[in-house]
């Protein structure tokens, strides 16, 4: 952006797409958080079946983008991408309107009635899979002038950029979804489905008119210079690779005298270290094996981080599921008229991020900047690591709560205040700020320019795998525990659970991964700012 001394602050299309991606989240949550009431009570499904279909479909939903942003790297333009994805996106949610519609006036076949809701859900998936990745580096890319590798002289400045970007884009996604999950569960209880439903569709038409006819001011990539495209580069980064082994070292070496060889291997390829233009033109051709290969490894090497980050999107499965579960057997009357419905107990997490995001800039970076005596405050990777730490202590608090409540239970025969889950919940908020945009952050940096998309499909994929991983931990943790005939940690007679030992288990194993994660980050060098800071 201009003015390299002015006050940091984000451009109309940044803003723009920020709000956009806020609809998005009001759209998806509007849907998303109320959806099992909806299989229960409309479509007739049992209470676990509806559970499982929700898991499932959220999953599914998570790792799409893996899926789907490839394809959008290789052969579509961000912005083509977005309004493409945005009409699936649409078609999904008008198609399930259309149930809800139906089943309010007729009784159809329910058989038939299932089918055309697994595929409007489907579509809706299928919709978010190519449209939020590429709506966030749509975005992001706002930020770069059209300068495809950022100059060292302009790294700090961009970096700072990004930053703001990626903490207030994460700001406009939660206050989309606080507005989902809280008044569109009113609407759909109070007035019925087909509003319920049919506002969120309405709020995504609006974001796709948005995008149509703002066109002229987003700065819309050209990506001319790329040439090839990353889904068959890495192919071909393995068959460069293999003609290597088999043969094509004398070649190079004849080429490149081994002196050169060596230096180019120790320094980064600036300009100032290369022989001639047409070596920088030879080096950086997509076609070029060294290249290639080159690109394959620098997505490859973030798989260790992206693993170690799979515990902490476990434990952000717990909240829409234990934690309800232990809401519902607490104490939770305010005065004599009315009770507290312990899944808005969510909101808090939302809350927390949307009322600390704003201070993250003037409170948390000048406190760090003092403690670590750095004008920059924590880097990238330092940030995910606090709010890996931070989740593991809401376990750890979730744990001992749950075992309070379970003496009281046994003991007094008392249930506990449901406030007593609040630490817990806006702790898990107050991590998701560190951790979350850190991730989103971390991804697009890391990764090859044209394929920025994928980076945010390996960051939301993060939370689909946790949520399948969610599901399997449960499962054998639930054979395990009740194999010499006593009571599962996950009973239904919620005196008999054992959710603090779960919770335990869930806090050592994160910890596991985050001293893994620690450990990692020693060694770990930043592909792009490394480099760029050494060519100075």
């Amino acid at each position: 952006m201009a003015g390299g001394h002015r006050h940091k602050e984000l451009s109309k299309s940044c803003v723009l797409l920020i709000v956009m991606a806020g609809k998005e989240r009001f759209a998806f949550k509007g849907v998303a958080s109320n959806l099992v009431t909806y299989l229960t009570d409309v479509v007739k499904m049992s209470n676990s079946s509806a559970a499982k279909t929700v898991n499932r479909w959220c999953g599914f939903t998570f790792i799409m983008p893996l899926l789907v942003a490839p394809l959008a790297d290789s052969y579509w333009d961000r912005y083509s991408t977005i309004l493409a994805f945005s009409f699936i996106y649409v078609i999904g949610l008008v198609a399930l309107t259309s149930t809800a519609f139906t089943s309010s006036w007729s009784r159809s076949n329910s058989t038939s009635s299932s089918s055309f809701l697994f595929w409007s859900l489907c579509l809706i998936s299928l919709g978010q899979g190519g449209y939020n990745p590429s709506l966030q580096a749509f975005g992001a890319d706002q930020l770069d002038n059209g300068d495809e590798e950022l100059p060292s002289s302009k790294d700090d400045q961009n970096s700072g950029m990004k930053s703001l970007f990626f903490k207030w884009w994460y700001f406009g996604v939660c206050s989309g979804s606080l507005l989902g999950v809280t008044v569109m569960s009113y609407i759909q209880d109070t007035f019925g489905w087909v509003l319920g439903f049919a506002i969120p569709t309405v709020a995504m038409v609006t974001s796709m008119v948005f995008l149509s006819f703002g066109g002229r001011i987003y700065a819309n990539k050209s990506e001319e210079h790329i040439q090839g495209n990353p889904f068959l580069n890495i192919i071909q980064a393995i068959k460069a690779a293999a003609s290597k082994v088999m043969g094509s070292k004398s070649a190079l070496a004849i080429e490149k005298p081994d002196g050169v060889e060596l230096q180019l291997q120790e320094k980064p390829l600036c300009p100032q270290n290369l022989g001639s233009n047409e070596d920088l033109v030879d080096l950086e051709n997509p076609t070029n094996g060294n290249h290639l290969l080159r690109n394959a490894k620098e997505v490859i090497r973030l798989l260790p981080v992206w693993i170690m980050l799979l515990m902490f999107a476990v434990i952000f499965q717990q909240p829409a599921t234990f934690f309800t579960k232990q809401g519902m057997t607490m104490e939770r009357n305010i005065g004599s008229n009315f009770k507290i419905p312990p899944a808005t107990l969510q909101s808090a997490i939302t809350f927390s991020i949307i009322l600390l995001t704003p201070l993250y800039d003037t409170v948390l970076i000048p406190i760090t900047q003092t403690i670590i005596r750095n004008e920059k405050g924590i880097n990238v990777m330092q940030r995910m690591g606090v709010g890996m730490f931070l989740s593991i202590i809401a376990m750890a608090i979730a744990a001992v709560v749950e075992t309070k409540r379970l003496q009281l239970s046994k003991q007094m025969g008392k249930p506990l205040s449901i406030f007593w889950l609040l630490p817990q919940y806006i702790l898990l908020g107050i991590s998701d700020i560190f951790t979350v945009v850190g991730m989103q952050e971390f991804f697009y940096n890391e990764v090859p320019v044209r394929m920025r998309t994928t980076a945010f499909a390996l960051y939301t994929s993060v939370f689909g795998v946790g949520s399948f991983m969610s599901a399997l931990l449960i499962s054998v943790i639930e054979v395990l525990s009740s194999s010499r005939g006593g009571h599962s940690w996950f009973s239904d007679d919620m005196k008999e659970a054992r959710l603090d030992k779960f919770y335990w288990v869930l806090a050592l194993a994160s910890a596991l991964s985050l001293m893994l994660y620690v450990i990692f980050c020693k060694f770990y060098r930043t592909g792009r700012g490394s480099d760029s800071n050494n060519c100075k």
